[in-house]
């Protein structure tokens, strides 16, 4: 399976933005993901399973627990993928920057009270 198919699936990657922040045990995602999707927790045990077998996710045991964490090198090749394409929008975002940053100097450099009025 490519990583874009693995990704392109909302359920696993709100598994991936949860284990963003470390290790979770499966339980905890799972509980997450059935509120949030509605889903049982054998498709959420799928659903981790393609994100274990694809090298997204790893595994350890811990007592009964399976506890879950990101592995980064498949986003590291998602990423290396994406770079020829980031131009098209690393232009578009350097422009937003200096529209913001104009916008702020003339809000600094404009009165907020207009002259001969007196604030409460």
């Amino acid at each position: 399976m490519h990583a874009f198919d693995i990704l392109g699936d909302p359920v696993r990657r709100r598994i991936l933005e949860l284990l963003a922040d470390g290790e979770r045990a499966a339980g905890d995602l799972g509980a997450v993901v059935q509120a949030e999707f509605g889903i049982s927790q054998p498709a959420v045990s799928q659903h981790l399973k393609v994100l274990r077998d694809s090298g997204f996710a790893t595994v350890r045991a811990e007592g009964t627990r399976r506890l879950y964490a990101v592995d980064a090198e498949p986003l590291r090749q998602v990423d290396e993928w994406l770079d020829p394409y980031r131009h098209f929008w690393t232009q578009r975002l350097d422009a937003l920057a200096t529209e913001l940053a104009r916008g702020r100097r003339q809000r600094r450099g404009a009165d907020p009270t207009p002259k001969g009025t007196d604030t409460p």
